[in-house]
């Protein structure tokens, strides 16, 4: 992002600002804990943005939280689900919720596992492409707040009164299918695989993709790994499983089947353990095994569905 200076000073989430030009958002730390939340929620410019589900919203949130439901914030493009839609179709989004270029986001996910927890970084992935940079997540989600008595909740569903939300798009956190043809080639960065284990070696696949299998070379870290209880783990525990499994330093692709669960194992790597080189694939596995099979190879370690 233009004009933004970030140092990392501690493996742990903390950054050193320099202000943006006038009107830009700065950067925020990418986890916030419950404590935090209660302590700011009145805060002017901070919104919370409730992705659980419409049901779960409707039934108990967080005081002021607007609802908003993942299914906008992807869309299908030919055969292909889960892909990034165009910016001025998510500023619309955006600024109908009630977020404004000025604001603090906190997206609150269930917190009860890998699937919505996911739901959260790939939102947060989405608003840090669109190079918004003052967002965060609420560690733990809604189960963690719900797990203290004490912290408020409501039913009343909040209308938000519409802003102006201005994007400016970055391929800073980006990766398509191009790079990862490059990579496989030896000539780009590490390709991490964050489906679970028995789609990455092609025992199971998706329905969203067409072949079983991996990306040739992809180090698989399952998504549901870098978390407990729905609370992500602790970076030393990040850092030691990253190095088990094999994931080096220095740049890295991350891919799944829609770009879901390796938004999980992106913000883990980019947000928590200090690789901002690192990018999503959004079109991952749903784009790559449609594409010519010759330059976009797809291989199972355990070829028992041929």
């Amino acid at each position: 992002m233009s004009g933004l200076s970030l140092k990392r000073a501690l493996p742990l989430m903390v950054v050193v600002l320099v202000p943006l030009a006038s009107g830009m958002a700065l950067a925020a730390r990418p986890l916030v804990s419950t404590e935090w939340l209660k302590q700011h929620l009145n805060d002017k410019n901070l919104v919370v943005l409730d992705v659980t589900t419409r049901r779960f919203h409707a039934a108990r949130h967080i005081p002021g939280a607007v609802f908003s439901p993942f299914g906008k914030w992807r869309e299908k493009r030919g055969d292909v689900v889960g892909m990034l839609p165009a910016p001025a179709k998510l500023e619309k989004l955006i600024g109908n919720l009630g977020i404004g270029n000025e604001d603090r986001v906190i997206i609150v996910p269930g917190g009860f596992g890998a699937g919505d927890v996911g739901v959260a970084t790939r939102i947060f992935w989405t608003f840090k492409t669109l190079g918004h940079d003052n967002v965060s997540i609420l560690d733990g989600g809604m189960r963690a707040w719900l797990k203290n008595r004490a912290n408020p909740v409501e039913t009343k569903i909040n209308t938000p009164k519409p802003k102006t939300f201005t994007a400016h798009f970055t391929d800073k956190w980006l990766a398509r299918a191009k790079d990862v043809e490059m990579a496989i080639n030896g000539k780009g960065p590490q390709i991490i695989d964050n489906r679970p284990v028995a789609q990455h070696l092609g025992v199971t696949k998706s329905g969203a993709v067409v072949k079983y299998g991996s990306i040739p070379g992809a180090i698989n870290v399952p998504e549901a790994w870098v978390l407990k209880g729905g609370k992500f783990r602790p970076v030393r525990q990040l850092k030691k499983l990253h190095a088990l499994l094999g994931v080096k330093d220095g740049p890295a692709i991350h891919s799944c089947n829609t770009g879901h669960k390796a938004s999980l194992g992106w913000f883990v790597r980019s947000q928590l353990l200090g690789h901002d080189d690192s990018r999503l694939y959004d079109g991952s596995l749903a784009e790559w095994s449609r594409l010519p099979p010759k330059t976009h190879p797809v291989t199972a370690k355990i070829d028992i569905n041929e």
